[in-house]
């Protein structure tokens, strides 16, 4: 394991692109997506094409706006089932969402309630309900007919907590199963994917919240800009001459734990882990040596590519990334973006301010919700072309 990838502070060229109150903005509660578009590259795209000019499409364009030999880089991390139901001894209810895996058996998860949860407590997991019992929750009822209970056949499963995390103010859980279980099986069975917490009304299938290329488990959410992804989608890029890399980063705390820091940059990004294989690399350097470009598909995907040639020289990589990008950054690796549209005062806000420019992006997410775009992890895209960030 390399030791954590952070950045040298970038430059910041003017005094508000260092302030976080800079990146709010008014989101009206009904722009926030609450169910995807279907088929998914129906959803509409907001093409960012030069300093100057924008475009609005829809996504499956997206094969009309990007040039034969140009490469397109996705994050192919899994979203597993990282939130867990289950009680203490005494029966006091208890909610765990997994953030991090930390050993064989250890994981970094925030809890609720967390000051109940002190160092030495257990949890007694139940497995989850069926798709059936979580509409009947949600709406309130009671069910027509009983649901098996197929409980019984589940090796158990608990945890204590050993440790408590001040940074994430999360804690550190020790998994206890049988050895001849595995882990990821269980979480299939006792755990249920986590939808974001501004989509309250959603009547999604937890596999929408996947990627269509999702591999590698250990993600507590989406890279959400893929998921506007086809099939057939990729075959017309592909027919078009344009390939495809993978990248892993499994999004934890760092992507989505809100900056509270006034000036900018003084956060500290939380480290996640990535994998950029030689194969990646091998794929990048190539693309760039016969003229095409790079479009890194996602926010995540550009922390993994941009980490990995912090010295200058683009290397595999395997190990965690503190990278924080912000307005002033240097940019190495990324020629375009493919983006959603983002929290106010995110970190994602600032990375997408540092390809395009605070005062620009402000104005674009203006112009979106005039012209109802929806945002956030089920809403629509946005494609900063090449020659806007390479100007």
């Amino acid at each position: 394991m390399n030791q954590p990838i952070t950045n040298p502070r970038p430059t910041i060229a003017h005094d508000l692109d260092r302030q976080l109150t800079a990146y709010d903005y008014v989101l009206p509660p009904e722009a926030i997506a609450q169910n995807p578009v279907e088929p998914r590259d129906q959803s509409r795209l907001f093409w960012v094409k030069s300093n100057t000019a924008a475009e609005h499409r829809i996504f499956r364009d997206l094969v009309d706006l990007l040039q034969p030999g140009d490469l397109l880089v996705l994050n192919d991390t899994r979203v597993i089932p990282a939130r867990l139901y289950g009680a203490k001894p005494s029966g006091a209810q208890v909610e765990v969402l997994l953030l991090e895996q930390c050993g064989v058996r250890q994981w970094l998860a925030l809890v609720k309630p967390g000051k109940r949860l002190k160092p030495g407590a257990t949890i007694v997991f139940t497995p989850a309900m069926s798709l059936n019992q979580k509409a009947d929750r949600a709406n309130h009822t009671t069910p027509n007919h009983a649901t098996p209970d197929q409980s019984h056949d589940l090796p158990p499963l608990t945890a204590t907590v050993i440790d408590s995390d001040p940074e994430t103010g999360g804690r550190l859980l020790e998994f206890d199963y049988p050895a001849s279980a595995s882990f990821f099986d269980l979480l299939d069975r006792y755990g249920e994917i986590p939808f974001p917490p501004y989509v309250t009304e959603s009547e999604a299938p937890p596999d929408r919240y996947q990627t269509i290329y999702a591999q590698r488990d250990g993600s507590a959410a989406a890279p959400t800009a893929g998921l506007h992804f086809t099939e057939e989608l990729f075959t017309r890029l592909e027919a078009k001459g344009i390939d495809r890399a993978h990248v892993t980063l499994h999004v934890g705390v760092g992507t989505f734990r809100p900056v509270e820091v006034e000036d900018i940059t003084t956060h500290a990004m939380h480290g996640e882990w990535i994998e950029v294989t030689a194969a990646t690399v091998d794929k990048i350097v190539a693309t760039k040596a016969r003229g095409g470009r790079v479009i890194a598909v996602g926010t995540t995907t550009v922390r993994s590519l941009e980490s990995v040639a912090v010295s200058g020289t683009l290397t595999p990589y395997t190990g965690k990334t503190e990278l924080f990008i912000y307005p002033g950054y240097h940019w190495q690796v990324v020629d375009g973006l493919i983006t959603n549209f983002h929290l106010p005062k995110s970190s994602l806000m600032m990375l997408v301010s540092a390809a395009i420019g605070r005062e620009r992006l402000l104005a674009l997410y203006r112009e979106a919700l005039a012209e109802h775009y929806r945002f956030f992890s089920f809403g629509d895209a946005m494609f900063i072309d090449p020659a806007v960030l390479r100007s």
